[in-house]
């Protein structure tokens, strides 16, 4: 089964030595990232169809970009370059405990949704999943497309897999954050949050209480990352404590979006049955670890 994956793609420019802030770092290596095209790298790699719905600006780090993405296998066919507008750069500084911090130039969002035009719907037609995070709901003609993808998704019963992957310094508030992604938490075959995650789509500070109350709002399965101590499942008569992996850690950037596509590719072996997860969370767990031992979110 083939899964759509609805986002951004843009450049990382990242330092790839400890600095505590951008004004400290001195010198940036370019590195493939966007969390959404992260994920559908991922799961390329992992043995996974998929394919990437957005876009980046027609120049030289668009082009840099749809090679290498085309290199790793993933379908384009719902990927464009737009005329006359600059592929999104994130500038990355790294702390000493493996913390990212962005600062991006450009809107990677704008530029995805605006690359699909009215495109979106025939893709979610085409494939036989959708993958999301919340990052195309903060815009209001953004969200307007996310949300009429996912519903279409929902009506054709594909299997809609969502990663709030919240930012909060892209919202104008936390309230409004909190009211757009909470919003697609019903009919989620999948959703994958971490902890502060759950408790902005929940009010709930309590993990077991937030898991509880984003299943009762009409989520099938959850996963909850913990980070270093690993991740947990629940959900569909499924339950998994996976205890987290050692890892010698310099970047954190990749890893919750290396957990995402090393189950979207599981799942899409699949068919999307949902008793896989037992089995292929722990390989997910593994691999963000590993993900964290290597400046960028890809190597």
């Amino acid at each position: 089964m083939k899964t759509l994956c609805l986002g951004e793609a843009l450049v990382d420019m990242v330092c790839e030595r400890p600095a505590a802030s951008l004004l400290e770092a001195d010198c940036f290596v370019p590195h493939f990232g966007g969390a959404t095209a992260n994920v559908t790298v991922v799961a390329a790699r992992a043995g996974g169809e998929v394919a990437l719905a957005g876009g980046a600006g027609e120049d030289a780090w668009g082009e840099w970009l749809r090679e290498r993405l085309a290199a790793e296998g993933v379908d384009l066919t719902w990927f464009a370059l737009r005329p006359g507008a600059p592929t999104p750069v994130a500038f990355v500084a790294i702390s000493q405990s493996g913390e990212p911090s962005f600062l991006i130039y450009g809107d990677a969002i704008s530029s995805a949704v605006g690359a699909l035009g009215d495109g979106l719907l025939d893709a979610v037609e085409a494939c036989d999943a959708l993958f999301f995070a919340s990052n195309t709901l903060v815009g209001e003609r953004e969200r307007k497309l996310t949300m009429a993808a996912r519903a279409r998704a929902l009506e054709l019963g594909r299997p809609v897999v969502y990663d709030p992957n919240v930012r909060l310094g892209r919202w104008p508030s936390r309230e409004a954050a909190a009211r757009a992604a909470s919003a697609c938490v019903e009919g989620a075959f999948l959703l994958r949050c971490n902890h502060e995650e759950a408790e902005l789509l929940t009010g709930e500070s309590d993990p077991d209480r937030a898991v509880d109350a984003i299943l009762a709002a009409g989520a099938h399965h959850v996963v909850v990352t913990r980070g270093p101590r690993g991740a947990v499942l629940r959900g569909g008569g499924l339950g998994a404590d996976v205890p987290g992996v050692a890892a010698e850690t310099v970047d954190t950037t990749g890893a919750g979006d290396t957990l995402m596509g090393t189950l979207i590719a599981a799942l899409g072996a699949s068919g999307y049955d949902p008793s896989i997860l037992e089995a292929a969370l722990p390989r997910a767990v593994e691999a963000a670890a590993r993900a964290t031992e290597h400046f960028g979110a890809l190597e």
